[in-house]
């Protein structure tokens, strides 16, 4: 049987925490990442709008967490218009502010219209802006038509040069699903490229986060998912986590 304990601080160690609300100071984001530093370990990022990157810079330097807690923040986000030139902007804002990484939303409505270009062009770009430093690109699979769709704009991503596939913005009707999820991790394991996965929306509590696991552990392989390879963008999830760590 599974140690709950070891099972959340392991989720706990995936966790881009995250804050993209329209808060009017960014108090709520230096409160956030002071939580980050917790007895049972940190998260793998914080993940906020490109405005508060140096707030949640200081947070993370006063906390002494600064060399170990990643600062990804989003471009293109999140209505994913097909403006590259905006979106191209947005990234380098973001990583002249000091972000580690980017989270771009793909033009996602633009893939059912037929238009397969734009999305290409859009995060290759983005990539070339961000160098050696992470994109992860939104998918916002929930609102894509069908698998198969889903799994095309997966394959667009990849080779456009994606770091990481993420399935949604958290902002729409449907977010992340296990279905979108498997179909994502399937096309990454076909690839062949070292692409990591990001599952967003929607997941709130332990149980969420290990079905996702699971399902990453069944397709790529045991021990594949990593920091490095697997997140969980969450904002309420580390509550569930730290309350199953402390009553445990």
């Amino acid at each position: 049987m599974e140690d709950t304990a070891q099972i959340a601080a392991t989720v706990l160690a995936l966790l881009d925490l995250t804050r993209l609300e329209d808060d009017p100071d960014d108090s709520t984001v230096r409160a956030m990442c002071k939580r980050a530093d917790t007895s049972f370990g940190h998260p793998a990022a914080v993940c906020v709008y490109p405005r508060f990157i140096s707030a949640a810079r200081e947070a993370l330097d006063e906390s002494g967490l600064s060399e170990r807690v990643a600062i990804a923040t989003v471009a293109n986000f999140p209505d994913g218009g097909s403006e590259t030139r905006l979106a191209l902007l947005e990234v380098e804002q973001g990583l002249e502010r000091g972000a580690d990484e980017v989270d771009v939303v793909f033009p996602w409505r633009a893939l059912p219209a037929g238009d397969e270009a734009v999305g290409a062009d859009l995060v290759a770009e983005c990539k070339a802006i961000c160098g050696a430093r992470k994109l992860k690109v939104i998918l916002e699979s929930g609102m894509l038509p069908d698998g198969h769709t889903v799994r095309r704009a997966s394959e667009i991503a990849i080779n456009a040069g994606a770091d990481f596939l993420k399935t949604s913005t958290g902002k729409v009707a449907v977010n992340a699903t296990p279905g979108a999820a498997r179909i994502m991790l399937e096309t990454i394991r076909d690839s062949g490229r070292p692409v990591g996965f990001k599952v967003s929306g929607g997941v709130r509590t332990l149980a969420d986060a290990r079905q996702y696991m699971q399902i990453a552990e069944d397709i790529m392989g045991p021990g594949w998912v990593s920091p490095a390879t697997f997140r969980i963008g969450a904002s309420g999830l580390l509550d569930a986590l730290l309350a199953e760590l402390e009553r445990e």
